[in-house]
């Protein structure tokens, strides 16, 4: 005869069995600490009416996803990250992933570009090309581009500090493609507050940085309507070492503050809200990482119409990239990171992700080699094609356990951003060192955990053998660096002087006042002013962000 509730259930049958064989482990927990139940009912959604507080596919809040049909319309975007070398080098790796049957471009700019310097810079040297493609003028963006037509693909650019320069050389090269700006479609991530929480490549200190922020957001909705203004970013946090709480409460946070911004600036929220989206991690722990993509929807989606008074539902959609977790690959026995990227991508997948990277098993080593990266972009392929969990809408919906941790996450990450909210908010808590000292710690538990053997990292802490190494590594010449920098001397003795002088004053001129300063923008770089030339132009009338100490 059938148990007539858990507790009889605990009581009759798992105490016992408990008694007679204990569990592995003294408990079981979530990365934040929460418990995992050995068993989950009905029982434990007491209180919750799914039709009510999920809402159906594609109906606020928008628990099961954004789209009624999700993957069964449409597959998400496959994005694989890539660029290295050289912007000629980097167009050659982009026209081998459309070939494989990449669906969408994802830009890496090396550390240089990313803060503001040339490739001619002494703190440039030795880390042109390195972690990403080189880019000083609109001429290495043609390059970039050579042969791809800007309106038949969507490109994500990951670009911060900059972004204002980089989105201003793709407009420009799009008006030389003859392209029409409103059919560009794509991202810029242009998430500078969580920089300073876990990244560090800022430049200027945050007021002005949000302010250019807004900037972007005001133009797009002029005049690229296609093109989501901002990617608000988890990642970075997951990956400095928060907890999958944590990652949803500081990156929504951090939402919040770029949306204030924007109607502090005279913005309707309806008007650039839609085209807002995120960026998070897919970890390891598979179900807790479905469980915060569902919370994160529905958290956003409440914030977006209780706080904020969004309107319309796109406004309250939480349209979101993944990529799986770069922290969480191992340098030992590599191949196994296949496996756990596999893992990771379906978390992202049954969790309803909008678009995905797949990372590549050599990168603990160095940026992906060609076969590695075929096999990372076919990882998606396999799962989109062959796996089925593409062919049901919310295949995991209606899962007691998955139900319930949403529910927990949920509840758990608003009660950090109230904390936040006590704090004045995310930038003047992130001024205090409160989202940073957050991370740290839970990194350094996790660590501990690793060390101590409770928390299994196989092959590192557990498993462990010997492994060949990997054969066929990418390694940038070192050469490539001397290239760019002749490249860039050319530019700089082709291009007309007093056009760069005079479009570099006039944007410091359109700093210092209160109008958009994207136009400002497009015009240097259209005069060929470089990256470097820009943010010296900036720091003038901005000053310099120095980290924040924390203690």
């Amino acid at each position: 005869m059938p148990r007539k509730s858990k507790e009889e259930w605990v009581k009759d049958v798992l105490e016992p069995a408990l008694k007679r064989s204990p569990e592995r482990q003294p408990g079981f927990s979530l990365t934040s600490g929460t418990e995992i139940q050995p068993l989950y009912t009905g029982e434990d959604l007491q209180g919750i009416d799914p039709e009510e507080s999920l809402g159906y596919p594609g109906d606020y809040p928008f628990g099961r996803g954004i789209q009624p049909t999700m993957y069964r319309g449409r597959l998400w975007t496959m994005r694989q990250y890539s660029g290295f070398a050289s912007a000629g080098e980097s167009n050659r790796r982009y026209r081998y992933l459309l070939e494989q049957g990449q669906t969408g471009l994802s830009i890496a700019f090396d550390l240089p570009t990313q803060i503001g310097y040339d490739s001619d810079h002494p703190l440039a040297r030795g880390e042109v090309g390195k972690v990403g493609v080189p880019i000083d003028t609109l001429r290495d963006m043609e390059a970039l581009f050579q042969g791809i037509p800007l309106d038949r693909v969507s490109t994500s650019m990951t670009i911060n500090a900059t972004a204002p320069v980089l989105l201003a050389m793709y407009i420009a090269l799009a008006r030389r493609q003859g392209v029409d700006v409103a059919r560009l479609d794509g991202t810029t991530q242009n998430d500078i507050l969580k920089e300073y929480i876990a990244r560090g490549t800022y430049i200027f200190p945050p007021e002005p940085s949000l302010r250019l922020t807004t900037d972007i957001f005001e133009y797009c909705g002029q005049n690229l309507p296609r093109w989501n203004t901002i990617s608000i970013s988890g990642y970075h946090i997951r990956e400095a070492g928060s907890t999958a709480v944590q990652e949803i409460a500081f990156t929504l946070a951090n939402g919040i503050a770029y949306v204030r911004a924007a109607i502090d600036r005279g913005l309707n929220v309806d008007d650039f809200a839609s085209r807002l989206s995120f960026f998070f991690d897919a970890h390891n722990n598979l179900l807790e990482e479905v469980a915060k993509f569902r919370a994160a929807r529905l958290l956003w989606a409440k914030i977006m119409k209780e706080r904020f008074g969004a309107g319309e539902p796109r406004s309250c959609m939480l349209r979101f990239h993944t990529q799986t977790a770069g922290c969480s690959l191992t340098a030992q026995q590599p191949y196994n990171n296949i496996v756990r990227v596999a893992f990771q991508a379906l978390a992202a997948v049954l969790g309803g992700t909008q678009s995905l990277h797949t990372n590549s098993y050599d990168e603990a080593y160095a940026t992906p080699a060609e076969e590695a990266v075929t096999t990372a972009l076919r990882t998606q392929q396999i799962l989109a094609y062959e796996s089925g969990v593409a062919d049901s809408v919310d295949p995991l919906g209606g899962s007691w356990m998955v139900e319930s941790l949403t529910r927990s996450l949920e509840e758990a990450a608003r009660r950090y951003i109230d904390e936040i909210d006590s704090r004045g908010g995310a930038l003047a808590a992130i001024e205090k060192g409160f989202q940073q000292r957050e991370v740290q710690e839970s990194s350094y538990r996790y660590q501990k955990e690793v060390e101590a053997e409770s928390r299994v990292i196989v092959g590192v802490n557990k498993f462990v053998a010997p492994y060949s190494k990997i054969e066929g590594l990418l390694r940038v010449n070192p050469e490539e660096e001397k290239k760019q920098v002749d490249r860039l001397n050319r530019v700089k003795e082709e291009r007309d002087p007093d056009d760069v002088a005079a479009s570099l004053e006039n944007l410091k001129k359109i700093a210092r006042s209160p109008e958009n300063t994207m136009p400002a923008f497009i015009r240097c770089v259209e005069a060929c002013a470089t990256v470097g030339e820009i943010c010296d132009a900036l720091r003038e009338v901005f000053g310099v962000q120095k980290e924040f100490l924390i203690f």
